[in-house]
């Protein structure tokens, strides 16, 4: 019987390596760990949490290499996402995955530290205003839709002078084309008017990748 600590759970609910589709690393290629469980519980949400795999850090490096084989070099991002991932994301899978030579994204809803040697952070929270966005960031990315402008007002950026993170919206898919279609248009006005943000589009629903 090994007498060794026990190693670290992950529940994974799925690894697949294509295109980075939001924020400012559209269109870059990566390999997306997406993890199972989320602490809120948001209308829009199109992941399936029911299923997943419980694996090792080991595990997740391995099938992250084995997704990426395809590319030679250089080696392509890795995202952590969910879900949440600073649910179970900690500085152990980083620290690991970093010795594999990747680079490490991870995209969070803010609500929770992130773990540490995170090389490109993105935060979408789902409450703006005091405590949305407490944790410094790289890129903050606010799903956009009616109700948005207003609560933009009151939205409380990280007060950090050397490291200011970029702005995004991105139009929220309500699975309603005709209301996806003004949600847009208002979104873009919006950016007209208030030029700090930036536009993110799912590029990667309107391509039909994963």
């Amino acid at each position: 019987m090994n007498g060794g600590p026990a190693m670290h759970i992950y529940r994974v609910n799925e690894i697949f390596y294509s295109l980075q589709g939001e924020g400012r690393n559209t269109g870059r290629a990566a390999v997306f760990v997406r993890f199972s469980g989320c602490n809120l519980r948001c209308a829009f949400c199109d992941t399936n949490f029911e299923s997943f795999q419980e694996m090792t850090a080991p595990d997740i490096v391995a099938a992250v290499r084995e997704k990426s084989n395809i590319c030679k070099n250089p080696l392509p991002l890795i995202v952590l996402t969910g879900g949440e991932p600073t649910l179970q994301a900690d500085d152990a899978l980083v620290e690991l995955l970093h010795q594999a030579g990747y680079l490490v994204a991870m995209e969070s809803n803010g609500t929770l530290p992130p773990p540490k040697g995170i090389d490109w952070l993105t935060i979408s929270p789902k409450s703006l205003g005091k405590g949305g966005t407490r944790y410094q960031c790289d890129e903050l990315k606010i799903v956009f839709d009616e109700k948005t402008p207003q609560q933009l007002t009151e939205l409380e950026l990280p007060s950090d002078d050397d490291k200011s993170p970029l702005l995004y919206l991105q139009p929220c898919d309500t699975g309603d084309n005709i209301r996806n279609k003004h949600i847009t248009a208002a979104c873009v006005d919006y950016i007209k008017q208030h030029p700090q943000w930036r536009l993110s589009l799912q590029t990667h629903k309107l391509i039909g990748v994963e």
